[in-house]
């Protein structure tokens, strides 16, 4: 009988896998919601869902709360840079909770650098398309940034509670070979 670790699937127990997995599935989400909303809503249109939940087609030139309007190829360049730097962290990270929050930071950044590089006004130029609201209080976001704010609040919990990238999930990593080794009885009368 397979015991439960080997019954995973291996994306589950490889964390890099398990990394680019999280990170496919936000940018397919993201995706997929902003082609649906680009077809089916007229921009600025917005449709009542529940309460102060609404959804909202609107175009973002800037970062996250539509600051930085005028910097939008500046944003692009950070964007390309992030997207880097979680590739080149996640080749050696062997902590599952790290690769989900980076998962979701690398798919979220994906998702926004898609509607960057590919969207009106131009290449590096694009506006991001948000359609999320939940309130006149609170921007309008899209499935991206809720993937970026999750990963947020995850990775940082991680570093308090003192959860190192490179160290396995629950698994303690073995101590060096002279402290592991055995004291016979007797030695440490003549080693004082």
């Amino acid at each position: 009988m397979d015991s439960p670790a080997t019954a995973r699937p291996s994306w589950y127990r490889n964390p890099r896998i398990l990394l680019a997995v999280v990170a496919v599935a936000v940018l397919l989400i993201d995706l997929g919601a902003k082609t649906w909303v680009v077809r089916n809503m007229s921009y600025g249109e917005k449709i009542e869902v529940l309460g102060p939940f609404s959804l909202i087609f609107v175009k973002n030139p800037g970062a996250a709360f539509s600051m930085a309007t005028g910097y939008t190829w500046i944003l692009t360049i950070i964007a390309v840079c992030v997207v880097v730097w979680i590739v080149r962290m996640g080749s050696k990270l062997t902590s599952i909770p790290w690769a989900i929050g980076l998962g979701l930071v690398l798919g979220g950044a994906l998702g926004n650098l898609s509607d960057r590089i590919f969207r009106a006004p131009g290449v590096f130029r694009g506006h991001v398309i948000d359609f999320f609201s939940v309130g006149d209080w609170f921007p309008v976001f899209n499935t991206a940034d809720s993937a970026i704010s999750c990963a947020a609040v995850l990775l940082i919990a991680l570093t308090l509670f003192g959860k190192d990238p490179y160290e396995g999930f629950g698994q303690k990593q073995p101590k060096d070979d002279v402290a592991a080794e055995p004291v016979a009885h007797g030695e440490e009368a003549r080693d004082a």
